[in-house]
């Protein structure tokens, strides 16, 4: 029911708005002109939906007259009134009797729906009233629907030419009672684009924005044409298609089904709700299908299917043939196949094309005329070609595919080809085109490909007739165009370059004299002045008296191939000489450093002390660091112990290493302080050694009194070994060497006893990637408490237990008091 048809029910149903202005309960405003205009018009538009209404009423009612006529042999009168007598016995109205009466006479799809509707929901009506009630009720359910289809049939069929119409009974007669607000007709053009043939309920702007939907827009409707089935969506929003009228109902449901005839589909019945949808019973979704078939007979333009002329050729299928004939490739023009039913059973092969290659061998003659089911049965395989061209016959969406596979049967032997498919509609027939790829010439392309790719250009002399064969990609490779006449083998020599003399002749001799494959590489220069690197490979052909008949061969530029080796030959050259600049600056500081301090010094006497040192050297040579000790005997009667790790490795720590244990040794003459000493130190790193920072611990020892003066730059504290009982000395302040200009550092005085071990050492003792230099030092102070014996044993002890993992240089000064 339209919204002018319900407007007009409720001006009738008291207690309505409507209603009571009719009656003048509300109080109406004056009639204005305009006013008067405006329900003159709505009173016109009223009058024409219910005579519209009516006059699809009596189209069913007067067809249900005519069946009462050849069925009774009556007069239009006398079928008349027999309706009416009908009608009181039954209790049913004119409209319910004939669309009962319509149903009984067809059998159709529209009675077998509304038979199935009885049949769903019977039992559940009847239950708990009374078979006679049941009975009553089931009949009443018969009636509506069978009404409701009718009555949009015999619409449908009086405006059969005019599908706005159709559109307008559909909605007015059958889905307005289904609570739909709105339908829509869209025609699947050959395009595979969607044009709006016919609406309802829609706005006039919203439908004008809709008229047209271009190929590959995704909507409700083209889901419904690619899947070929109904589809019902039950929030338009929430699946996020866009659609004709989801402005006005965006949260609306949605179905959508395809209509056609015959297996081919000419468009598709849009139905809008306003509200979500509900999930719709099997008999509702019937119901929708029997209207889109009702909808597809006013879009069907291709003529009746008439078995009585099944052979005959429709003026559109001439005209394939005649198309089909005139292609350069196979082709084969096929016409759908209907059963009793009307639905797609086959195609017929109506018409193979003068260059039609079967993919078994087959003559044409065999094949025209066929079933194509019949004459290629592996075509109804799952994804195979029957289904490719139904759903062509069908969306009229055209179908390409390269290399597509095709199985036919050969004496019950499935032999299988490859082709290039094209498939398309023409009005009511299918044009196939098969393209049965040469495997020949595929690996000719191939091959082709393959000597564009390698720059490869392949040549064939005739020694006999003198002919020499090119193609292309040499004529490229000689900078020559197609034109020009091929350089003959024995021409080569006066296009290389003149060192390459000797071994071109090498080759030539091989082939032609020697009669044996041979290869060459030289520098061809071309016409244009671009030298190019190439590599020939020729070998002599034969004739069955062993005489040399031709040479065939290839060439191939390899000029990239040539500078990458250039290059690559270049860098291990670089790479060779730096590699043997760095040996040579590792050994230097590795004889350097061993110069000043050996790998196992002797152990040094000096008075009230005796001192013992281990040096152990990184294990990598490109490793070697700066540590460095040194033990002096000083004029004052004094002794300098001193430790020290130059930052860096290689032969800069080296020479600095060298630079500040000399310096040290020249400024602990002067008498003064540990602390002085190291100040003067870092003087020296700061200004004469060049990008040096180090770390140093001096001590003063005086043999007299056993006290010894120490002070630290930036370096770990030494170890005080007494009784068994091992500790660092506590942390005084010192920056290391180098890194300010003036820097002053602290001393403190320790008192040692006879039998005390003290050990200086560098960080490459302790020194762990995965522990804090605290922890590591603990470690250290526990293994030297635990390290009895001479002296010596203990320094070997100590760097047998060293956990260090840095692999740097390690030096340890062990000073025994006597």
């Amino acid at each position: 029911m339209t919204g002018d048809a319900r407007r007009h029910d409720d001006a009738r149903r008291p207690g309505t708005p409507e209603a009571d202005r009719a009656a003048g309960l509300v109080p109406q405003q004056a009639p204005t002109p305009l006013g008067r205009l405006v329900a003159t018009v709505e009173r016109l538009r009223r009058e024409v939906l219910e005579a519209q209404a009516a006059a699809d009423g009596r189209a069913l009612v007067e067809l249900a007259k005519g069946i009462l006529i050849g069925q009774l042999n009556c007069t239009p009168a006398a079928a008349a009134n027999q309706l009416d007598v009908l009608c009181r016995e039954s209790g049913m109205s004119p409209l319910e009797l004939a669309a009962d009466i319509v149903n009984q006479a067809s059998r159709d799809h529209v009675s077998e729906i509304a038979a199935e509707f009885v049949e769903r929901t019977g039992a559940g009506a009847g239950a708990g009233t009374g078979p006679g009630a049941g009975g009553a009720d089931r009949a009443g359910r018969h009636s509506t629907v069978a009404v409701r289809l009718r009555t949009a049939e015999s619409g449908v069929l009086a405006v059969a030419a005019d599908t706005q119409a159709v559109a307008e009974s559909l909605l007015t007669n059958a889905l307005g009672p289904l609570g739909a607000v709105a339908v829509a007709v869209w025609a699947a053009e050959p395009d595979g684009s969607l044009a709006l043939a016919g609406h309802a309920g829609f706005p006039p702007r919203e439908a004008a924005r809709w008229r047209h939907v271009p190929p590959g827009v995704s909507t409700v409707a083209r889901r419904a044409l690619g899947e070929r089935r109904l589809v019902t969506l039950a929030d338009l929003d929430r699946e996020g298609l866009p659609s004709i009228g989801r402005a006005e109902w965006p949260d609306g449901g949605r179905m959508a089904v395809p209509t056609g005839t015959g297996g081919r589909i000419q468009g598709v019945l849009e139905i809008c709700w306003p509200r979500p949808l509900e999930p719709q019973a099997p008999q509702i979704e019937r119901q929708v299908e029997a209207l889109a078939e009702l909808c597809a007979r006013t879009m069907d333009a291709s003529p009746p299917c008439d078995p009585a002329a099944a052979d005959a050729v429709l003026p559109d299928v001439a005209e394939l043939i005649d198309l089909a004939e005139g292609l350069q490739d196979p082709a084969v023009v096929l016409t759908p196949v209907l059963d009793s039913d009307g639905r797609l059973a086959d195609f017929r092969i109506r018409h193979t094309g003068s260059r039609f290659v079967d993919p078994v061998g087959r003559p044409r003659g065999d094949v025209n005329g066929a079933l194509l089911l019949e004459a290629y049965p592996l075509a109804a395989g799952e994804s195979g070609l029957f289904d490719i061209i139904e759903r062509v016959h069908a969306t009229g969406e055209p179908f390409r595919a390269e290399r597509m596979s095709l199985t036919a049967l050969v004496d019950q032997i499935p032999v299988t080809s490859v082709a290039n498919i094209s498939v398309s509609r023409h009005g009511s027939a299918v044009l196939l085109i098969w393209r049965i790829q040469d495997e020949t010439a595929r690996l000719a392309n191939l091959l082709q490909h393959a000597q564009r790719l390698g720059r490869i250009g392949g040549f064939e002399e005739n020694l006999v007739t003198g002919e020499t064969t090119w193609n292309a990609q040499l004529y490229a490779l000689h900078g020559l165009p197609p034109t020009a006449p091929p350089v003959r083998l024995r021409e080569l020599p006066g296009y290389a370059h003149p060192d390459d003399s000797a071994a071109l002749g090498r080759f030539l001799r091989a082939v032609l004299r020697h009669r044996r494959p041979a290869s060459v590489n030289l520098r061809l220069r071309r016409s244009d002045g671009i030298t190019r690197h190439i590599r020939v490979v020729a070998e002599p052909v034969l004739d069955a008296d062993q005489r040399l008949h031709a040479v065939r061969g290839a060439y191939q530029d390899i000029s990239a191939q040539h500078w990458t080796e250039v290059a690559l030959a270049a860098t291990r050259d670089q790479l060779a000489h730096t590699e043997a600049e760095s040996a040579e600056r590792n050994r230097l500081a590795l004889q350097l450093q061993h110069a000043i301090m050996p790998p196992t010094p002797q152990a040094i006497e000096a008075p009230g002390l005796r001192v013992a040192v281990r040096y152990r050297p990184a294990e990598i040579e490109a490793l070697v660091g700066g540590d460095w000790y040194d033990t002096v005997v000083l004029p004052s009667g004094l002794v300098m112990l001193s430790v020290g790790d130059v930052a860096g490795h290689g032969i800069e720590a080296a020479t600095g290493m060298v630079v500040l244990r000399n310096a040290l040794r020249g400024l602990a003459v002067t008498g003064a302080g540990p602390g002085q000493l190291l100040s003067w130190l870092n003087t020296v790193t700061h200004h004469l050694a060049k990008h040096v920072t180090a770390t140093a611990v001096c001590g003063l020892f005086d043999p007299r009194t056993r006290v010894m003066r120490w002070a630290r730059a930036g370096h770990l504290p030494p170890v005080l070994v007494r009784g068994g009982e091992a500790e660092a000395f506590p942390l005084i302040e010192g920056l290391l060497l180098g890194a300010l200009p003036d820097v002053a550092y602290v001393e403190r005085e320790v008192q040692l006893e006879p039998d005390d071990t003290l050990l200086m050492y560098t960080d490459g003792l302790v020194e762990r990637r995965d522990s804090s230099v605290q922890e590591s030092l603990g470690h250290l102070v526990r293994v030297a408490a635990s390290a009895a014996g001479d002296l010596d044993g203990q320094l070997d002890r100590l760097l047998a237990e060293s956990r260090s993992d840095t692999d740097d240089d390690t030096c340890v000064i062990g000073i025994r008091v006597g």
